[in-house]
């Protein structure tokens, strides 16, 4: 974990950013020894939420095709 001074941190936010992405957490100090942590935001979103679509079919022939899939 990288620590940087405030100036450091304020020069080089880009590359900042970039780091506490990879690692996870990076601190930033400020002359008055008070502390600061940046971490990327967890991704909260689902794999399985997926855009919709628009199909011409029903779900009775949906149900069918899992069906036959699931015989073979």
């Amino acid at each position: 974990m990288r620590v940087y001074t405030y100036s450091e941190a304020r020069q080089k936010l880009a590359s900042l950013l970039k780091q506490a992405e990879a690692t996870g957490k990076v601190i930033i100090k400020r002359k008055d020894g008070r502390t600061f942590y940046i971490s990327p935001e967890k991704n909260i979103s689902s794999p399985l939420d997926v855009p919709a679509i628009k199909a011409k079919i029903t779900s009775r022939e949906i149900v069918d095709i899992i069906r036959e899939g699931r015989e073979r």
